[in-house]
């Protein structure tokens, strides 16, 4: 099992939408960097962790735990000219952008990057690391477990 920390403005989709969702599931729309992308691509695994994270908010932190759900699939939001995603160079037969299902598990408090920074174990978790923008970033097993504890939980 892969482990995942993907970032989504709570504007776009925070967690409570996710909850809410029917079977609390919700389409991965917008990922626009091609490292997240491949990710996706070659990486996930239905049934992976993922570390659900809220960006560019008064808070940013990991806010749920959620797993993926589907395997991956052209993004329609990049067909779509009205969309914020949209990419005339995507054509339907040679998709550019991919998505994934995240089923939301459970809300968990508010893992803050400052609390995160301040636990020496995850000092090299990628988050942490100064530069780096990824919407999506592997979670290494010691992390993943590290930040079950601090939220309070135990597994997926």
């Amino acid at each position: 099992m892969n482990y995942w920390l993907m970032k989504s403005e709570p504007e776009e989709c925070s967690v409570d939408d996710a909850l809410a969702a029917p079977k609390a599931t919700v389409p991965w729309i917008g990922v626009r960097n091609y490292q997240a992308r491949n990710f996706m691509r070659d990486a996930m695994r239905v049934g992976d962790g993922v570390l659900f994270y809220h960006s560019s908010c008064a808070e940013p932190g990991i806010v749920g735990i959620a797993r993926v759900a589907s395997p991956p699939y052209p993004d329609p939001t990049q067909f779509d000219a009205k969309s914020p995603y949209y990419d005339a160079k995507s054509k339907p037969e040679e998709p550019r952008w991919l998505l994934v299902d995240v089923q939301a598990l459970r809300k968990t408090r508010n893992l803050t990057l400052p609390e995160l920074r301040a636990t020496p174990e995850l000092a090299e978790m990628l988050v942490l690391k100064k530069g780096n923008r990824l919407s999506i970033t592997p979670v290494e097993s010691r992390h993943w477990q590290r930040i079950l504890d601090l939220a309070g939980t135990s597994s997926l």
